[in-house]
C-alpha cells in the first residue's frame, strides 16, 4: 500500500511540473505573438490592414486607395504614441498616469474614433458600413474578453505567489 501511495505522489509531482513547464512555454510563445506587430513598419501595418479590409468589405480600388490613406495616418500615429508611451513609461518607473492625464488621453481617443467613423461613412457603401460597424464590434468585444482573461490570469498569479510565500 505504501508503495503504491509513493508511486501514486510520484505520479502527481511529475505531472504538476510537466504543466509549469508548460505553461512557461505558452508565455512566450504570447509575448511573441502580442509583440509582432510593434516590429512592421507603419506603411505596412496600413498596407495589411487595408488588404484585411478589401476582403472583408470588397471595397473597390478608389474606395482602397482612400482606405490606405487613413490607415496609412493612423498607423503612424500610433506608431509614434508607441513611442511615447514606452519612454514615458521608462521615465514614470511604474507610476500610473494621473486621472486628468487618463482623462485627456481617453477624450483625444474617443474624438479620433469618432472622426474615423465619420471618414469611413464617407467612403464605404451602407452596406459595406454595416460590416465595418459590426466588425469593429466584435472586435471591441474580443478585447474585452481578452482584458477579462489577463485580470484574472494576474489575480490566479497573485494568490500563487501569496501561498507559496506562506
Amino acid at each position: 500500500m505504501k508503495k503504491l501511495m509513493l508511486i501514486a505522489m510520484a505520479f502527481v509531482m511529475l505531472q504538476a511540473n510537466a504543466q509549469d513547464h508548460k505553461k512557461e512555454h505558452v508565455k512566450k510563445d504570447k509575448k511573441e505573438r502580442v509583440h509582432k506587430p510593434m516590429d512592421f513598419t507603419p506603411e505596412e501595418m496600413a498596407t495589411l490592414q487595408t488588404k484585411k479590409m478589401v476582403l472583408r468589405l470588397d471595397l473597390t480600388a478608389a474606395q482602397q486607395q482612400q482606405i490606405h490613406k487613413i490607415n496609412l495616418a493612423n498607423a503612424k500615429e500610433r506608431k509614434a504614441k508607441m513611442e511615447a508611451y514606452k519612454k514615458m513609461r521608462a521615465d514614470s518607473k511604474g507610476e500610473k498616469p494621473s486621472k486628468e492625464a487618463r482623462y485627456k488621453m481617453m477624450n483625444t481617443r474617443l474624438d479620433k474614433q469618432i472622426a474615423l467613423k465619420k471618414q469611413m461613412k464617407d467612403i464605404l457603401t451602407e452596406e459595406q458600413f454595416k460590416k465595418f460597424e459590426k466588425g469593429a464590434k466584435q472586435k471591441h468585444m474580443k478585447q474585452r474578453k481578452q482584458m477579462k482573461q489577463r485580470k484574472q490570469m494576474k489575480h490566479r498569479v497573485k494568490k500563487q505567489r501569496s501561498r507559496r510565500s506562506e
